[in-house]
């Protein structure tokens, strides 16, 4: 599944045959329970399952074990059809793939029906990155709002620092808490999609924003049902994720010529700065938490265009 949480198709238009409804209702424990997916990426797993279902209902079928390679190319043929892009596509060929593992693995069918199930390669595209200067003047006008004092402000500079240190998704940041953080080594524990948990090391910058924060800015906003969450909002919960990326949209705005990203664009202005700046690929990848080391291979994508940039507005023979 790609890095962005997919989304959902939704419920079968038609009831399901009571054999696949069964079938369907075991998986979802076993992403639930087994895999310890997020509620958002099992909803969207189940979505496009539940569409294959329907699919195979509506051609006769009764149960998973009948289904084989034709009729899941025919599914895929009918969604081509309808207008799905290329990527949509290929999600819903990965996640049909995925179930059809799970059925052979658990003996409900005698072969994996799905491992010759092709699909469209998806356009592989990257949101826009920060150069290093804008990305020291997007934290400068971070700072610069914290020149007064307040809880919230602190806590902005220290999230936006963190976001750019590590290369954290904004899930991961705010589901931190004041004990995943290691002050004297500056890394913080991380527990990424699948409750997969990583040390992400992180600079000095970051540490005197986080102690700044940590002793003058949280214990302002601490309430009784704060427990240990490591950023709160003003009511002193746990900070939401929209909270974040408005306070992302709303520092780039005050950076000129920088473009309009969030905090994915954060995570990938700093991998993309960590290569530049030497970093072997297979240390970004277990910096970012990222399964497959194809999907960090996109950030050089970023930096070769970059470098060819820079040869073609300096070299004179370019």
């Amino acid at each position: 599944m790609p890095e962005e949480e997919p989304v959902a198709n939704g419920p079968a238009a038609t009831a399901l045959p009571e054999r696949m409804t069964a079938v369907l209702a075991d998986y979802e424990r076993h992403l639930t329970s087994e895999r310890n997916l997020a509620p958002l990426t099992v909803r969207a797993y189940l979505g496009d399952i539940s569409s294959l279902l329907d699919h195979a209902a509506r051609l006769g079928l009764v149960t998973s074990e009948e289904l084989d390679l034709r009729t899941m190319r025919s599914w895929l043929a009918k969604q081509q059809s309808m207008g799905r892009s290329r990527t949509t596509l290929a999600r819903r060929a990965t996640a049909a793939r995925v179930f059809t593992g799970w059925l052979a693995r658990t003996g409900r069918t005698a072969t994996d029906v799905g491992a010759l199930l092709g699909s469209p390669k998806a356009h592989s595209t990257l949101p826009p990155v920060l150069r290093v200067d804008e990305a020291r003047a997007l934290i400068d006008a971070v700072v610069t709002l914290a020149d007064d004092g307040t809880p919230v402000a602190m806590r902005d500079v220290a999230m936006v620092e963190l976001l750019y240190a590590t290369g954290i998704r904004v899930g991961e940041l705010v589901g931190l808490d004041v004990d995943d953080l290691d002050h004297e080594r500056r890394v913080l524990r991380v527990f990424g999609k699948g409750r997969k948990e990583r040390t992400v090391p992180y600079g000095a910058p970051a540490e005197r924003a986080l102690a700044r924060w940590l002793g003058q800015g949280r214990p302002r906003l601490v309430v009784i049902g704060s427990g240990p969450a490591l950023f709160l909002g003003a009511r002193g919960g746990r900070i939401d994720q929209r909270a974040v990326r408005t306070l992302v949209h709303r520092r780039i705005a005050d950076v000129p010529g920088a473009p309009d990203i969030g905090p994915h664009g954060l995570r990938h202005t700093a991998a993309t700065h960590l290569l530049e700046g030497g970093a072997d690929l297979r240390s970004v990848q277990e910096l970012l938490g990222h399964a497959s080391l194809a999907t960090t291979q996109r950030y050089t994508h970023v930096t070769t265009d970059r470098l060819r940039r820079a040869y073609q507005q300096a070299h004179p023979r370019a």
